[in-house]
């Protein structure tokens, strides 16, 4: 078989990823709904720079980081340095909310869903998703990069 043209990955990496908090849904609630604690987590994870707004049961928080840590072929496309928007918009009436990380002028992004749940006396914070880049070529190893940055990044804030 011939093929022409550039090689299109068009579908998108899962994410699935929980930890655990010694602690009841409701206070792990409260903790990632606390603009100083998401400041504070976000600023461990190596941030230059954190803008965290909490409105109600939207969490935005901005976030630019150096890419010194990426592979040289990423930092090609995503720059030095990256900006992302990392939006969390919680539920009304449940402990589960849509999430999304987008980084501004790149094709990548994150989406999926984030849900506490009651684990005993503790609570399983708990994402699935997907990790899309809109790249020929190499999408794959680029949302491989995305999963293991922001596993990476919940891993420091637990």
């Amino acid at each position: 078989m011939v093929r022409t043209g550039p090689a299109v990955h068009d579908g998108e990496m899962r994410i699935t990823h929980q930890v655990r908090y010694d602690a009841s849904v409701e206070d792990v609630y409260a903790m990632l709904a606390d603009p100083d604690f998401r400041e504070r987590a976000t600023l461990a994870q190596g941030a230059l720079n954190v803008v965290v707004a909490v409105d109600g049961t939207q969490v935005t928080i901005t976030i630019e980081r150096l890419n010194d840590d990426v592979p040289a072929f990423a930092r090609k496309i995503a720059g030095e340095t990256v900006t992302a928007v990392q939006s969390e918009s919680w539920a009304d009436d449940a402990y589960e909310a849509d999430f999304s990380v987008q980084p501004r002028g790149v094709p990548f992004s994150i989406t999926g869903t984030r849900r506490l749940v009651e684990d005993g006396d503790a609570t399983l914070d708990i994402f699935e998703g997907e990790a899309h880049a809109r790249v020929p070529l190499i999408a794959g190893k680029l949302e491989a990069i995305l999963r293991d940055k922001l596993v990476e990044g919940w891993n420091a804030e637990h």
